[in-house]
């Protein structure tokens, strides 16, 4: 053999691991790198400093997921009991919260086409709803695993209004509201945009659903109201539409 062509072998045998490894590096570099915050300018009206540091969530329950699938329903009479926060935190982070937090997107509970995650959870608590929360309008805050509160006061009345007098929606002792900042989804896929959010709203919506089976409470999710009118009840930023309403509450 030449010695041309065995120098030729002996850089191709030392070019592919450094390939290799470059190419592992740059998608590693990728998953790792903070991302440029496309919706900072959306959220800065929201930038509040009353935050409320969740109870971790717990990963096993008393029952099993095939129970809690069989004992699903829609569940509308609620008593006056108040919820615990360790409830408020197990539904939340069904819906939105992070279990996969090495990657620097945070992957959550729920499904999100691209990993864009257009949800945004609120939670409206009535007065007397939940121990020791205050009544107010909070976000949820998936990574820090917090909730905010926005506005002060009881807004029940105003929501079961708004929700076409559904009055199981002034009895729960929270209501729910996923809402979705639609650009970040449209701005990748376009119109089709809009089926992945509402997909996405339906598999967050269904964890819940389980979830308040495995707490002993009652839910259900309500698609009738006027958005406009949910939009000024928790002071929406634009580009943000209300897509479900869920009121959950202690069983009858």
């Amino acid at each position: 053999m030449k010695k041309t062509t065995r120098r030729n072998l002996l850089k191709t045998k030392l070019l592919i691991p450094i390939i290799i490894t470059g190419a592992i590096t740059a998608t590693l570099g990728i998953l790792t790198q903070t991302p440029k915050n496309n919706n900072m300018k959306e959220r800065q009206t929201r930038t509040t400093t009353n935050t409320i540091k969740l109870p971790p969530p717990r990963t096993d329950g008393p029952i099993s997921l095939e129970q809690a699938i069989l004992r699903r329903r829609s569940r509308r009479e609620y008593t006056d009991t108040p919820l615990q926060l360790t409830q408020v935190s197990q539904l939340l982070w069904t819906a939105q919260g992070i279990t996969e937090p090495r990657v620097w997107i945070g992957l959550r509970s729920a499904p999100s086409a691209g990993g864009l995650y257009p949800l945004e959870i609120y939670v409206a608590v009535k007065k007397g709803g939940v121990q020791e929360l205050e009544p107010g309008i909070y976000h949820y805050k998936p990574r820090e695993h917090e909730l905010e509160l926005l506005i002060k006061g009881d807004f029940s009345e105003q929501l079961m209004t708004a929700c076409v007098e559904q009055e199981w929606v002034r009895d729960a002792a929270i209501n729910l509201v996923f809402t979705a900042v639609v650009e970040r989804t449209k701005r990748r896929y376009g119109e089709r945009g809009w089926q992945y959010i509402l997909q996405e709203s339906g598999h967050a919506a269904q964890n819940v659903y389980l979830q308040a089976e495995t707490l002993g409470l009652g839910c259900v999710v309500i698609g009738a109201f006027y958005e406009s009118e949910i939009e000024k009840i928790l002071d929406l930023p634009s580009g943000e539409i209300p897509i479900y309403v869920m009121p959950v509450g202690s069983l009858k």
